[in-house]
């Protein structure tokens, strides 16, 4: 069956960034000129997705009106003569038919999922965390499908961290197949350095079959009330194979302020009009803050 749904949980609360997040959800927070949420859709849309369903909150309506059509800006933008803004917005509000689901209760990435179903119906589809910005030479969730079209099971987009990170991220266990592929035999979520099956850590990529909902149903909340989605791969583990898929790709996590800020640094210093000057700035405020650090 063909995949051709997208799942976008956003219906966090973004308590990090608070009070930045009171009004404005994080998935907003502009990566220079992008919001990070447009990111991960260009990224859905390239691997020929053909509905994108955002799981929401109450006070996600930003995301909404960014995806919506704007027909006050596009008339002022054409009436100012300025033709790429117009163009650029005009791609905004059409690149997507979205479907908005509300997440009535905050219980979870797993029940977040699981609102979905009505929506997803009884096949594969792609869950994209909102807040991981991944770039890759190839589309990465194309290449997830291509490995759910060899083997018809559930496909996790995984990379390789440092040591020192590992508690930072879900962990697997899995057996090397052939390059680039694994069939995963367990996941650890934030396991300490000396307990990690790996370093091979998920990506926040998944391609799920439909059976996910049915272990979703039945999986006990953990920490926080909160149904954990790898407590549910875990569960699908005893019925079908889970593939994982390693990646060679950057990896941007931007739902923490550290993550946000090396996001926006990291994209600032690949564009030309930005780069050379960004640079002298840098280098002068580590010259001007820095203190000398004695020697001994």
């Amino acid at each position: 069956m063909q995949v051709r749904k997208a799942v976008l949980p956003v219906a966090g609360w973004g308590t990090r960034f608070l009070p930045a997040t009171k009004a404005m959800p994080k998935e907003m927070f502009p990566i220079i000129d992008k919001p990070v949420i447009q990111f991960i859709v260009e990224e859905c849309l390239s691997a020929n997705i053909e509905n994108v369903i955002f799981v929401t909150g109450r006070h996600k309506r930003p995301i909404e009106h960014h995806f919506d059509i704007n027909t006050d800006l596009e008339k002022h933008l054409e009436q100012c003569g300025k033709t790429d803004l117009l163009k650029n917005i005009m791609e905004i509000s059409r690149l997507i038919n979205p479907i908005y689901i509300r997440q009535k209760e905050q219980l979870g990435l797993g029940h977040a999922v699981l609102v979905a179903e009505p929506v997803v119906g009884y096949e594969p589809f792609i869950v994209a965390l909102g807040d991981i910005v991944v770039k890759d030479e190839r589309n990465i969730l194309e290449r997830m499908i291509e490995v759910y079209n060899r083997f018809g099971k559930s496909v996790i987009a995984v990379f390789e961290v440092d040591t020192k990170d590992i508690s930072k991220y879900g962990i697997i266990n899995g057996r090397y197949i052939e390059k680039d592929i694994y069939i995963i035999d367990d996941l650890v979520e934030k396991p300490k350095q000396q307990e990690a099956p790996s370093n091979l850590a998920i990506v926040g990529r998944y391609l799920f079959t439909p059976r996910i909902f049915e272990k979703l149903k039945i999986t006990p909340p953990g920490k926080g009330g909160e149904i954990q989605l790898t407590d549910a791969i875990r569960l699908l583990l005893e019925d079908e194979a889970v593939y994982a898929i390693k990646i060679d790709a950057r990896v941007y996590d931007t739902g923490t302020p550290i993550g946000y800020i090396k996001t926006v640094l990291d994209f600032a210093l690949q564009k030309e009009d930005l780069r050379d000057e960004l640079i002298a700035y840098l280098r002068q405020l580590i010259s001007n803050n820095i203190p000398q650090i004695d020697t001994v």
